[in-house]
């Protein structure tokens, strides 16, 4: 479904698919999945039955991360007048090998066909945007990016860069180690963020500010979301006395 959102760079969610797997280390704590076992547990305290998101082990709900296509959702973004910056799949990866190819067009066509909106598109999987990139349209109000939460996974950066969207964008949240020689040709945005909730895990102030120094080399726009921990209220939001909350031009 979609819905407002406290997430610091955008206006509001857009999940027309549910559901994920985990891919990476910084899929660890997902808060999407803490989410989902949540809801899935009202439901069942509603209706007494698992949808599939869950599945019982040892008398626990358990997350399965299976996807789902929720066509009701598919259409919302067409209901909006008042223009709104989307996060897209928040739930979600949009690229999963789960999704069909036919259902992520469905997707780009309702973002094509909602001009009023800016819709921002976060996979973990760029790879397979790139193999399907020339097949989906790419009009001014989609921007795609990808995740990247450690040096081993720059990979990413380098296959976004072959995606022909008008803004090409970095989450590099949680950022779980250093990045000191990012290409950052052809970048426009770049957020970063601790993780934060249960099991949080450190980030290191001198991995933050020397992803900000390369924005600012770079002309790159920098968003600085949070530094995270168990309890991110006490941790704040700021580097050195100020926010950054730099969208691309």
């Amino acid at each position: 479904m979609a819905q407002g959102t406290g997430i610091e760079w955008t206006e509001a969610t857009w999940n027309p698919v549910a559901g994920c797997t985990p891919v990476s280390p910084g899929c660890l704590n997902c808060y999407a999945a803490r989410m989902a076992l949540r809801l899935e547990s009202i439901a069942v305290g509603a209706c007494g039955k698992y949808s599939g998101t869950a599945r019982v082990v040892n008398g626990r709900p358990v997350f399965t991360g299976r996807i789902n296509l929720d066509e009701n959702a598919l259409e919302l973004p067409r209901r909006w007048r008042r223009p709104r910056l989307i996060f897209v799949n928040s739930m979600s990866d949009l690229f999963h090998e789960a999704v069909p190819d036919s259902y992520i067009k469905r997707v780009f066509d309702v973002m094509n066909d909602c001009a009023q909106h800016t819709f921002q598109v976060l996979t973990k999987r760029p790879e397979r945007a790139a193999s399907l990139a020339a097949e989906l349209p790419w009009p001014n109000n989609v921007w795609m990016g990808t995740s990247v939460e450690n040096a081993l996974y720059m990979y990413r950066v380098r296959t976004l860069q072959c995606i022909p969207a008008k803004v090409r964008f970095l989450s590099c949240e949680p950022l779980l180690g250093s990045m000191r020689r990012m290409v950052l040709e052809g970048i426009h945005w770049v957020i970063v963020g601790g993780e934060s909730g249960p099991g949080a895990r450190p980030m290191a102030r001198e991995w933050v500010e020397g992803i900000r120094d390369q924005c600012l080399e770079a002309d790159v726009a920098f968003f600085f979301k949070q530094w995270g921990g168990v309890q991110k209220s006490r941790t704040g939001r700021e580097i050195d006395g100020r926010t950054w909350d730099e969208l691309p031009v």
